[in-house]
């Protein structure tokens, strides 16, 4: 039997479902990311020197993209041997895991990716189950 794999993703937590001739497995990988980099809610500091204590924004993006690629790469040596990949979920996320499978010549194996809204991890079980059962 071949292994299929269902991937429920977000910034934050990756969902991972596999189903082989062994059964199924569900694997959680959280990114331990904080929310994107930014000022509070467009607020402006009063002090003028408030710019020597703030981080650069390049460089917190920088770091949130470190943490990101680190995630990715968890996720990928996740599914690595896959044969079919289901990619869902509510953002951003799986179109970028989606280039980090092409790069890494894994991008064949994608059947489909689906923008889903949060779902339960019994509920995104439910659905790669439906989903390579139909």
């Amino acid at each position: 039997m071949k292994t299929t794999v269902g991937l429920w993703i977000d910034h934050r937590k990756a969902v991972i479902v596999v189903v082989s001739d062994k059964g199924e497995e569900t694997t959680v990988i959280e990114s331990h990311v904080e929310k994107h980099a930014g000022r509070v809610a467009g607020a402006r500091a009063k002090p003028s020197y408030e710019a020597q204590k703030a981080q650069a924004d390049d460089s917190r993006q920088r770091e949130f993209t470190g943490h990101l690629n680190v995630y990715y790469d968890e996720v990928v040596a996740a599914i690595r041997d896959a044969d079919s990949i289901l990619i869902f979920g509510p953002g951003e996320a799986k179109g970028e895991l989606k280039k980090r499978l092409e790069r890494d010549n894994l991008g064949g194996r994608i059947v489909a990716m689906e923008t889903v809204d949060k779902l339960t991890d019994r509920q995104i079980t439910a659905k790669v189950r439906d989903y390579f059962h139909k």
